[in-house]
């Protein structure tokens, strides 16, 4: 830098810039020299002068999102990184800077990404505090050191990712891509459970293929796969959103209805066995459901499974491809 130019009021501002950076050096340094291991992507410390707002930084920083040397100013403003953060990360890296600067964290400490020179963004951590105040109590310093965490956070993304498959694994079933059995009976527990707290209304409906046996001895069990998929996907596409549907085992399918009375889930299930009747499924075959449908009154979930299980058997016994919601009398005796 050339000094020779600067006025008597600036070198006396860079003189108290340069004491205040040594103290912070050496007292980073004496810290430093207790540590027992080294930090892997350290890029080394920044400093920032809050009255002048000058940065002073280790330049690896930026040559790691690809910039050379001679592109690096000798002096940039906070606003030279800031500008370059990712958009979902710029308010949080914000707050986390404004909660050290007015005393509502003991710490700078935030992890973000910045825009690299070909475009793509580079995960960072960074960690700093204010090393001098004003006689008014002002910040004027802080100091801070930063990390290259991008190999790690794309390790820990990806594994974030997996896990995220396989849960979704673990309770779809892998024929039809639809709930499986464990699924729906941890979200018939969560429903039931959110009925009693809020006292809202809960049905639920079982569903059987009838005759699939005979489609799967005439015609194979490749054939009789293709039509559990496409069985699933009429189920999907006939009930509501806010519906769970799920295989509940072999070709027995559930569908549990939150917040929705017998008679709202009685014309959705006939509207499913109707969807069901009319389609037109693999080698022509013609495909007809029968179910169950039973609200849910305060009993245990063995309980309820068990009354729409029984009504799907009313169902079955007087003639199949029907719905049944009240129980037959004279098919319980």
């Amino acid at each position: 830098m050339d000094y020779s130019k600067m006025s008597r009021e600036d070198l006396v501002v860079r003189i108290r810039d340069l004491e205040m950076l040594n103290q912070v050096l050496l007292k980073e340094r004496e810290q430093e020299t207790k540590l027992e291991f080294a930090w892997s992507g350290n890029l080394g410390h920044w400093y920032w002068n809050i009255r002048a707002n000058q940065v002073t930084f280790n330049p690896l920083k930026l040559t790691t999102l690809g910039y050379s040397i001679s592109e690096i100013p000798e002096h940039v403003e906070y606003q030279f990184f800031t500008e370059k953060l990712h958009p979902d990360d710029y308010k949080r890296t914000m707050d986390a800077m404004l909660d050290h600067l007015y005393g509502r964290a003991d710490v700078y400490e935030v992890e973000y990404r910045i825009q690299a020179v070909d475009g793509s963004y580079k995960w960072f951590y960074d960690r700093g505090r204010i090393t001098q105040f004003d006689e008014h109590g002002k910040p004027l310093f802080l100091a801070g050191i930063v990390f290259d965490i991008t190999e790690k956070k794309e390790t820990q993304l990806e594994l974030e990712q997996k896990n995220r498959i396989l849960a979704k694994m673990s309770e779809t079933d892998g024929l039809t891509q639809i709930g499986n059995h464990r699924s729906l009976i941890e979200h018939l527990k969560a429903e039931m459970s959110e009925a009693d707290r809020t006292a809202t209304t809960l049905s639920i409906a079982i569903f059987d293929i009838d005759n699939f046996k005979r489609v799967n001895d005439t015609k194979g069990h490749v054939i009789g796969d293709q039509v559990l998929v496409a069985l699933a996907a009429i189920l999907k596409k006939a009930v509501r959103g806010s519906d769970y549907i799920g295989r509940y085992g072999g070709e027995e399918f559930m569908v549990i209805f939150r917040d929705t009375g017998l008679s709202v889930a009685e014309k959705i299930s006939e509207r499913v066995r109707q969807a069901i009747e009319s389609y037109g499924f693999v080698e022509g075959l013609k495909i007809t459901i029968s179910g169950g449908v039973s609200q849910y009154h305060g009993e245990t979930m063995t309980e309820l499974i068990q009354s729409a299980d029984f009504k799907l058997y009313s169902a079955k016994k007087s003639g199949k491809n029907q719905i049944v919601s009240t129980v037959n009398t004279e098919v319980q005796a």
